[in-house]
């Protein structure tokens, strides 16, 4: 079975080979052989030496202002892809970081065919920007350069020789922990699904698109999904990195631009997320698992879902996902909601980010959220947080390169003597360089000491897209510089362009600290290769100090071991700079070794294979309570079942089971005669124990059922119980932790009553119901119940107590007692009293649980595994209605159905030395009670 991976960009793209191109890996800016013997032989571009001002511009336009650039990876960096897979002696090599163009902007792949669709009117704020820069003298802010093509432009490649080169852009920590979970054979056959990432317009109905369809396939395990140039700079470069992107990292779009690039992206995101849901379904045969990938495809896996009922399906979000209160702003996050849930499994970063999710959904779609998932009206999606990591494997191979060893040497010289804290991030707001380099300013004006014995090293990628922030680094770098710096000592590297890997792991392996100050991160896999590094291996131990934001996913994983700090707190940030400096080397160890130790668990392979271990699990667990896979309920097998057992235990629910009428609000003034002959036939049977419950209170229930004699009662969902042939009802709930949250929640449910006219509030003994269903506005009311289920779930997690939606109402109800712990009482209590014997095993040899809502699941999970134990010898559990369900049959003829099988159950002949004597009272219609 094939296990698909779903990602924006595949691992491979196309390069080709244009007449009077360059070949690949030659720098665009090389000077002809007769000037390059000008420059020193074999120096490569470096943090150490600036760049020939000599050197000619490129050819063509490597960065169109107007975009952002589209091949930097989800934390900002460019991923670590060597440009070829195997080096000359068939060892595979380390990977070469180079900086990526703009789409359409690489000389050997075609342009794009696509207009950013906004009007001018709408960058006039980012030309203003540029130009205000431009007047204050910055370098590297300069008119956009269009990038020209023509019907010629297009021929020349529709007719070029070309070749599959690994690619540089796209989910680089996806990628490696999927090559590290096959390489330690946890991860059989998988095919890639994603994009070029190259316009492809210009070969459209050419052979050559045919070519490298059949080529990825066949020699790569790949599936190209092709999208139109316009439909793909829609979808990622306005919508995604435009909306969703700020929004994940709580960066709210305010702006006019903002709104327009939302109304006219999505219909591109939903294009691009259809073809995606297209190719997968049209590859797709049963037994395939698909796992879709981040923030791109939020909408593929209900997609899908429409397409393939019984698809089993994953979704992986690598970013952030924000608050309620932030995601609600998004115009369209219902559909992104309800395209998620198309998902077997959802899996997050870290437990934040599901709880966020979870809150989400409960509060926008009014859907009910458990620890473990959301329950949907017909299927279950479970919910994980499982962080992503590094493959220690493939890193340790690249630190042992030469390459690596000789700028290790290089670096020992240059800063001999120094100290030194790196640092290598996105320039954007959400990366935090600003407050970084403001800290460190503040370190040494507060430490004068520090001065000329410490170095930061800031290597900031630019984003095609210039704003203010990259001015305003840039001053303070200057600012810094001017005040400390002299012939011999420089206090910031500062280096506006990236660093090839080779100097990026020997950067990592001899600083003596990392410091990372993100606003909002994902999961920042820099740290974990960070310490990684500092192990001692291929230079100097160091065990450096990490410095890391409290907002980044990662610093949940590392206990406190890391200097954790607030990026707005610029003054708590100098003061961790300067304890990591001056850190004992015995505290240093002891921190790096917790830290190391948490990095080498949560590996890459690890998160892969255990997400589809998890997968599995859940898939099989959502299968089994299909309704479509539960079988009906066998009149024949039950009452083989009845008849061979000799000690019967019934707990039946009333509301929708035994009677099919009458809101829980409403009191009661009609019960069934059917109902109650059936119940008193079945007790002529002293061997069996019935049990009734309901989310009724006490005194109605007793006024229902007091001419049923030796009946046990269940009210207000497992609060309260009564057993048989009692006439007390015992308290299950902790009375005084009911009054203390009831009076806690009067307040917020009476704020919510007064902004919905025509609603109610019920006050039962163990609980509140919050009803609508009579609103004079019913959708507005249906909106003020989300909120005050989420109000509530938010606000009163501690104290044991949960709302939840249901049609027409929000019931609040603590969650230590429920028909479950009542069902259980009843059980420990049948085992004291008939304990086993010779003939009996245990005090239950027959269980027969019935019902028919969401809060029956609970009981009919706990009688399903008192029957997996062996504790009970026959167990039978059955479901009304056509919803998923834990019980293992249904019954599809609703309250008319389970009487008819109780009433046949109650004509078995019942041996006359355990039959009970019928009440002399007959039992009437109670109408007009």
């Amino acid at each position: 079975m094939t296990v698909f991976i779903a990602s924006l960009f595949l691992p491979k793209t196309v390069h080709f080979n244009l007449p009077g191109a360059r070949p690949r890996g030659a720098s665009a800016s090389q000077k002809p052989a007769s000037k390059a013997k000008k420059l020193a032989p074999n120096t490569p571009p470096s943090l150490f030496q600036p760049a020939p001002s000599h050197i000619t511009p490129p050819h063509t336009p490597t960065e169109d202002r107007k975009h952002h650039d589209p091949w930097a990876n989800e934390d900002g960096l460019k991923v670590q892809i060597p440009q070829m897979p195997f080096s000359p002696d068939g060892s595979y090599r380390a990977p070469i970081d180079r900086s990526s163009p703009t789409w359409g902007g690489r000389p050997d792949q075609p342009m794009s065919r696509a207009n950013s669709p906004p009007p001018p009117s709408l960058i006039n704020s980012s030309r203003a920007l540029n130009q205000k820069a431009r007047e204050m003298g910055r370098q590297g802010i300069t008119q956009p350069r269009s990038l020209v093509r023509s019907e010629s432009h297009d021929r020349v490649f529709a007719h070029a020789d070309w070749k599959i080169v690994s690619a540089d852009q796209g989910n680089g920590g996806l990628r490696n922990a999927a090559e590290a979970a096959a390489r330690d054979g946890k991860l059989g056959e998988y095919t890639w699904i994603g994009t070029l990432g190259m316009p492809t317009d210009a070969l459209q109905g050419t052979q050559q698109l045919q070519d490298i369809d059949d080529r990825l396939a066949t020699e790569h395990d790949m599936l190209a999904v092709f999208c139109s140039d316009k439909d793909f700079d829609g979808h990622y470069s306005h919508f995604c990195k435009q909306i969703l992107w700020p929004v994940f990292h709580y960066q709210i779009p305010d702006n006019p631009k903002s709104k327009a690039y939302e109304d006219h992206s999505w219909k591109y995101y939903v294009n691009v997320n259809q073809a995606f849901a297209d190719k997968i379904v049209k590859n797709w045969k049963k037994g395939d698992t698909v796992w879709i990938h981040d923030y791109h495809l939020l909408l593929v896996p209900g997609m899908i879902r429409k397409k393939i009922p019984e698809a089993k399906i994953g979704f992986f979000l690598h970013v952030a996902f924000p608050s309620s209160e932030v995601f609600r702003c998004l115009a369209v996050r219902k559909e992104l909601l309800e395209g998620m849930l198309g998902a077997n499994l959802i899996g997050f970063q870290i437990r934040e980010y599901a709880r966020h999710f979870l809150q989400t959904c409960s509060r926008i779609l009014s859907v009910e959220a458990t620890p473990d998932g959301l329950q949907l009206e017909d299927r279950f999606v479970d919910v994980i947080n499982l962080p992503i990591g590094i493959d220690p494997v493939s890193l340790s191979r690249h630190r042992g390169e030469s390459e690596v060893k000789r700028w290790l040497d290089i670096m020992r010289e240059r800063y001999a003597g120094k100290k030194l804290i790196v640092a290598r991030d996105k320039l954007d707001h959400v990366r935090g360089v600003r407050q970084k380099l403001l800290s460190y300013e503040m370190f040494l004006n507060m430490n004068p000491e520090w001065r000329d014995k410490v170095v930061l090293i800031q290597v900031a990628l630019s984003t095609s897209e210039k704003s203010e922030l990259d001015a305003t680094v840039s001053d303070i770098v200057t600012r810094v510089n001017s005040s400390w710096a002299n012939l011999a000592y420089q206090p910031v590297v500062y280096l506006k362009q990236d660093i090839d890997y080779a100097q990026y792991l020997a950067l990592l392996s001899i600083a003596d600290a990392l410091m990372i100050t993100s606003q909002r991160e994902g999961m920042n896999l820099t740290s974990h290769e960070y310490l990684f590094c500092q192990d001692g291996k291929f230079s100097e131990k160091k065990h450096g100090s990490l410095i890391l934001s409290e907002f980044t996913g990662t610093s949940s994983l590392f206990n406190g071991n890391e200097l954790s700090v607030n990026p707005w707190d610029y003054r708590a940030c100098a003061d961790a700079i300067k304890k990591a400096l001056e850190m004992e080397g015995e505290e240093k160890e002891r921190r790096w070794k917790n830290l190391y130790e948490a990095v080498n668990v949560h590996t890459g392979s690890h998160w892969f294979s255990e997400f589809m271990l998890r997968l599995d699990k859940v898939y099989e667990e959502q299968h089994s309570r299909d309704q479509t896979a539960v079988p009906r309920l066998s009149m024949t097998t039950l009452l083989q079942q009845y008849e061979r057992t000799k000690r019967r235990l019934f707990i039946i629910d009333f509301e929708g089971t035994l009677v099919s009428w009458g809101p829980v609000n409403q009191i009661i003034p009609v019960s069934p005669q059917r109902t109650l002959d059936v119940l008193n036939d079945l007790l002529l049977d002293e061997r069996n124990t019935i049990y009734v419950m309901s989310g009724r209170r006490p005194e109605e229930l007793d006024r229902i059922f007091r001419r049923v004699t030796n009946l046990g009662l269940i009210a207000e969902s497992g609060c309260y119980l009564k057993d048989c042939g009692s006439n007390t009802w015992t308290e299950m709930a902790d009375s005084n932790k009911i009054r203390s949250w009831k009076s806690s929640l009067q307040d917020i449910m009476t704020y919510y009553l007064e902004r919905t006219p025509g609603a109610a509030i019920e006050e039962r003994r163990c609980s509140l119901v919050f009803h609508y269903k009579s609103a004079d506005d019913y959708e507005t009311a249906a909106t003020q119940a989300s909120d005050l289920a989420s109000h509530i779930n938010d606000a009163c997690e501690d104290q044991r107590v949960h709302a939840i939606p249901m049609d027409g109402c929000v019931l609040v109800e603590p969650i230590d007692w429920t028909k479950s712990t009542a069902a259980q009482k009843i059980f420990d209590d049948l085992q004291k009293r008939m304990g086993p014997d010779e003939k009996h095993k245990s005090p239950v040899d027959f269980l027969m649980v019935v019902g028919d809502g969401r809060d029956d699941e609970k009981v009919f999970k706990w009688a399903n595994q008192l029957g997996t134990d062996g504790t009970v010898q026959e167990v039978v559990t059955v479901s009304l209605g056509n919803r998923n369900t834990e019980a293992k049959t249904t019954l599809t003829q609703g309250v008319s159905g389970v009487l008819a099988a109780l009433q046949k159950l109650s004509q078995v002949v019942v041996p006359a030395e355990h039959q009970r004597r019928r009440s002399s009272i007959t039992v009437p219609s109670l109408v007009n009670m």
